[in-house]
């Protein structure tokens, strides 16, 4: 019984039912011939009918299975029409409705049905088609969880996801999905992580990892922390921009929007004009029936919808259509060095000492208790290293003062440390009399970056910082260049050395190396005064003003971030730098779709117009031609679902590494390879 409710107030419902009425019109015509004729109506009618027909208008059976076919395919037409009247908006179903109630009168009883039911087959094909392609966002809601087993009171409670508390501990069970965003505070296990980054082999997760809701454990027994629950989840984030971006309009749609305003009113003055000068009117009825744009109206909408559709099933959100289309236009791709081309997590490589009186251990010391104070990201290095070497300090510095693009001062139990490059040493007077700057330069060439300490007003050693490079960062540009990207930059503060040697690593084709914010700022305006259309991939913090700049902001790694899912306009899940070229291709993609989907559609009233003129289409074939355009459109945007991914699979497990700290004395100064 409710199967039968949800299909009577289905989309097929009415062209089923028009089409059943049609279908027994055509039967009792074949079986009753002229029987059960009635000629009515007023004495106009009557004549209008003798005139076209020769035999008035004649009510048989069949004729009034086709009128009753034409009511109930017509209904919704008519009323939509009349809605869109009444704000002022001359829609594409008024042109049906006029042609409709202008077969009717003249005794054109199939004609009325056809146009009505196919009409309605094609509403219910777009219909249809638009939850087709929204089922990557079907597909999002489907995977949140409904319940989850929480420890209260050291029991193991079911409720539902909706109910647990931010900083209860939730219980993740083999095969079970997990409810909240959080951390794993013990157990270890497999967690399949597709429905957030659109990789689909399970990744390994242990201790502070950190897990999303809507994703699945494939293994092993976990105990979750709680950070994010309900709404606040990195899940309900992609499915709240999901639904946004595939509602949000490209600048093509919206250009065909405004010119189906007044289209639809040009048709309409072209079928009177051609009525009132050839008296035919059937010919003006049938110009409203071809005239309508109704493929052009789905043919930017289908696509986008689709192309977004699939990049979110594929770990890819894109904040709407206009990104879409301006992504497709890409021309070159700047990228920050530090956790885009490289791992993001440095160690320490070298410690050179340069004071006869000191080892290696007394060189970190120093360095650490100076970056003890210091936000940098290369601070962490030499803290977990001097942690490991047993010198950790055990305080803060009593002062420290960052000098920006050179490194920091710190104040170390009374005794002042600088740690940073040689511009450093120049601005404070302390000169470089053992060679620091030398051994600097050796480490920069090989891709480390280098900082030299001095204690006091005498340099002791310098130490080497080293960020692998990604092993598909070399893939990433290739593919970038194949997807129709003529430059891809680094922007990097670090030193030009370092840069050089990151970028022929990775095949970069333009370095821009020692750079503050403001000057990544102005490396994207000089591309894009160059004529480029640019995207800028960087971590939204130092880099904020040129994502900000760019004409495309790109976030990776943003699961879990809501700042990033939120602001960037393309955010890519997972921390895969192949995600940037396959966002890139699968835009070009479905800009293409979208420009063959106009193609296709005006091609139609084009021809169908040609061929009205002609005399070789009747009314209900145009409408035929008209909603297999529809058809059409409907296909060619539906390819972009079928489609293999962009991407071919990456890695999945990153190469164990060993790291050696190389220290030498003023005697040997000679680096190994780490």
């Amino acid at each position: 019984m409710n199967r039968l409710r949800r299909w009577w107030f289905g989309n097929w419902s009415v062209p089923v039912l028009a089409g059943i009425l049609i279908l027994l019109s055509f039967g009792v015509e074949k079986l009753l011939g002229g029987a059960w004729n009635l000629t009515i109506g007023p004495q106009w009618w009557i004549d209008a009918g003798e005139h076209a027909h020769g035999s008035g208008h004649v009510f048989t059976l069949a004729n009034l299975l086709m009128l009753a076919a034409a009511i109930v395919a017509g209904y919704n037409i008519a009323v939509n029409a009349f809605r869109a009247l009444m704000t002022k908006f001359i829609s594409i179903d008024l042109l049906v409705s006029i042609a409709t109630i202008g077969a009717v009168l003249i005794g054109n009883f199939w004609e009325a049905a056809a146009v009505t039911a196919l009409f309605a087959v094609g509403h219910a094909l777009e219909a249809a088609t638009m939850n087709k392609t929204r089922s990557a966002l079907a597909e999002l809601v489907a995977v949140a969880p409904d319940s989850a087993i929480v420890l209260r009171d050291g029991n193991q409670v079911e409720i539902a996801a909706a109910e647990v508390r931010m900083g209860e501990v939730v219980i993740v069970k083999n095969g079970a999905k997990v409810p909240v965003d959080g951390q794993i505070v013990a157990g270890t296990g497999a967690v399949d992580e597709a429905s957030i980054t659109g990789e689909s082999i399970p990744v390994e997760k242990t201790v502070k990892d950190q897990v999303f809701a809507g994703t699945v454990s494939r293994g092993g027994f976990l105990q979750v922390l709680a950070t994010g629950v309900g709404a606040d989840t990195t899940l309900a984030r992609i499915i709240h921009r999901v639904e946004e971006a595939q509602d949000a309009k490209a600048k093509t749609q919206a250009f065909i929007d405004r010119f189906s305003i007044w289209y639809t009113p040009a048709v309409m003055v072209l079928a009177l004009v051609a009525g009132l000068l050839t008296g035919d009117v059937v010919l003006a009825l049938t110009l409203l029936v071809i005239g309508c744009p109704g493929a052009l109206v789905i043919s930017i909408p289908v696509a986008i919808v689709a192309g977004i559709g699939r990049s979110a099933r594929n770990g890819i959100l894109i904040k709407g259509g206009e990104y879409l289309e301006t992504s497709a236009k890409i021309s070159a791709v700047a990228v920050d060095k530090t956790g885009t081309l490289t791992e993001g997590r440095p160690q320490l490589t070298d410690i050179i000492v340069l004071d006869r009186n000191l080892d290696a251990k007394a060189v970190l010391k120093w360095a650490a208790a100076a970056e003890a104070g210091s936000e940098h990201p290369l601070a962490r290095p030499i803290l977990d290293t001097a942690r490991d070497e047993d010198v950790a300090p055990t305080g803060v510095p009593g002062d420290v003062t960052p000098v920006p693009g050179k490194g920091i001062v710190s104040d170390v139990d009374g005794r002042r440390v600088l740690v940073g490059n040689a511009p450093l040493l120049e601005q404070y007077g302390i000169a470089d009399d053992r060679g620091s700057a030398a051994e600097a330069e050796s480490l920069a060439g090989q891709g480390r970056t280098p900082m030299i300490i001095a204690v006091d007003e005498s340099v002791i050693g310098v130490i080497g910082v080293a960020d692998q490079v990604r092993e598909d960062a070399g893939r990433m540009v290739a593919r970038l260049h194949d997807a129709g990207v003529t430059k891809v930059v680094m922007l990097t503060g670090d030193t030009h050395l370092v840069a050089e040697a990151i970028g022929r690593a990775s095949g970069i084709d333009e370095i821009h190396a020692s750079l503050l914010p403001e000057d990544k700022l102005d490396a994207v305006a000089g591309l894009q005064r160059e004529g480029h259309t640019v995207a800028m991939v960087g971590d939204g913090v130092n880099d904020a003003p040129a994502l900000a700049t760019a004409d495309i902001g790109v976030a990776m790694g943003a699961a879990g971030s809501a700042v990033a899912v939120e602001t960037a306009d393309i955010a890519l899940m997972g921390d895969d730098l192949l995600k940037l070229p396959e966002a890139v291709g699968l835009a070009k993609r479905t800009v293409r779709v979208m420009k063959q989907n106009i193609v296709i559609a005006l091609a139609t009233v084009v021809i169908l117009l040609i061929a009205v003129f002609a005399g070789g289409v009747t009314m209900s074939a145009g409408m035929l031609v008209h909603e297999g355009s529809v058809l059409v459109v409907i296909l060619n945007a539906m390819r972009l679902l079928r489609n293999g991914r962009d991407a071919t699979p990456t890695a999945t497990t990153e190469p164990a590494t060993t790291t050696t700290i190389n220290t030498t004395t003023e005697t040997d100064r000679s680096t190994a390879s780490s």
